[in-house]
């Protein structure tokens, strides 16, 4: 288990990248436009970042009255590249002095209480965080005992004194990330990969509302500052760019949330399925469209925009589709998947049908897994949808 633990952290380690500011800032700030108080009275834990270099760290502790924290809490895995040496968000290379027999390479935590011009310079900012830290004025910074997994005994005696979890996560333990919050009942904002909305741990949070996509469409990927010492030969080089020395990742990713804003109460506006037909061009051209499943009781709706304002059933609509989800206008029932795990498949193929299934379409033997998705015909050929998320309206419409 200690093995497993210790792989588990040094992967969490190898998938740090470091969110932008100004990503953070649009975010939260989507929260506050709808509910000014989203913060006001909470203890807010950032588990998964580097105090050092953190911009959740830098943007709560910068907004820490404004937002009317009660308290602000980080931690990181160890060991953080500038800990006990530079905290690089506070000041211009600003040098901490370590404490005598404080190891040079710590798992950090960070605790704010209280934030003000300690330094009489006549403004509140980053240089003051830092001389209220050196000193352990009203703040606390101390090393963990551990190595800052968000699993530790230490860490989940954090987690349970806070109210909400902003961070972005290590993706390869996002499972157990989510998990988490869950059991301990947090209200939680934070990044995940798009693909995660497919994990069968995922998705019934999301078909029972308990959790959603964040304020940031989810048709903008997110561009990650990347340490100096990532390991970027696996990434694609489109996903990679690099601006005045400092290498950026794009990545996949969208916010997720359980923490209402308003997005997710606006109706999505829609038109008739005659009219689609008519005048929705992505319709016109498609071959797809409105077909009737032949393994499941719904129709294929290929466009998030083609969803028709007069149709009573079951559609399948593509993952992007949550982030036009308003939960008083629409009804989540499942998706299309291999292990049937919502009970709405109507046909399971035999191995035979499969083998089949390619024989047709590719000319060669092999097998179609066509349990894995939606299946319409096409051409009189089997074919398979790309991933859909089944749903119906809430009320009928004419």
């Amino acid at each position: 288990m200690a093995n497993a633990n210790l792989t588990s952290a040094k992967k969490a380690k190898n998938d740090e990248f470091y969110t932008q500011y100004p990503d953070i800032e649009k975010e939260i700030s989507a929260y506050l436009m709808y509910n000014p108080d989203t913060f006001r009275d909470k203890v807010v834990y950032c588990n998964c970042d580097d105090p050092f270099e953190s911009n959740f760290f830098k943007y709560f502790v910068l907004n820490f009255k404004r937002l009317g924290l009660k308290k602000l809490i980080t931690t990181s895995y160890k060991p953080s590249p500038v800990a006990n040496t530079q905290l690089a968000l506070i000041g211009d290379d600003l040098v901490l002095d370590t404490p005598k027999g404080r190891p040079k390479q710590t798992a950090n935590k960070f605790i704010i209480t209280e934030v003000g011009d300690y330094n009489n310079d006549g403004a509140f900012g980053l240089p003051d965080i830092a001389d209220q830290l050196k000193q352990n004025k009203n703040n606390e910074w101390t090393p963990l005992e551990g190595d800052g997994d968000f699993r530790s005994n230490e860490c989940v005696e954090l987690l349970k004194q806070s109210d909400i979890v902003v961070t972005n996560p290590p993706f390869s333990l996002y499972r157990e990330y989510v998990a988490q919050l869950v059991e301990y009942d947090k209200k939680f904002i934070i990044i995940g990969s798009k693909n995660t909305i497919t994990y069968k741990e995922i998705f019934p949070l999301i078909k029972d509302d308990k959790l959603w996509v964040g304020t940031t469409s989810f048709t903008k990927d997110i561009l990650f500052i990347a340490p100096k010492d990532a390991d970027l030969s696996s990434k694609p080089k489109t996903a990679v760019r690099t601006v005045d020395g400092v290498t950026y990742l794009r990545s996949p990713s969208v916010w997720f949330t359980n923490i209402d804003h308003g997005r997710r109460h606006q109706p999505l506006g829609l038109m008739t399925m005659a009219d689609n037909r008519k005048h929705n061009k992505k319709v016109v051209k498609s071959e797809t469209a409105y077909k009737k499943y032949d393994n499941y009781d719904a129709i294929e709706v290929p466009f998030t925009d083609a969803i028709p304002s007069d149709y009573d059933g079951v559609m399948g609509v593509p993952i992007s589709f949550l982030d036009k989800y308003n939960p008083e206008q629409f009804e989540i029932l499942g998706m299309c998947e291999n292990e049937d795990l919502y009970k709405l498949k109507t046909r399971t193929y035999t191995n035979q049908e499969k083998k089949e299934a390619y024989q047709a379409k590719f000319g060669k033997s092999g097998q179609y897994d066509l349990n894995a998705s939606g299946v319409i015909f096409v051409n009189d050929l089997y074919e398979k949808v790309y991933q859909r998320i089944l749903i119906k309206h809430r009320k009928a419409t004419s």
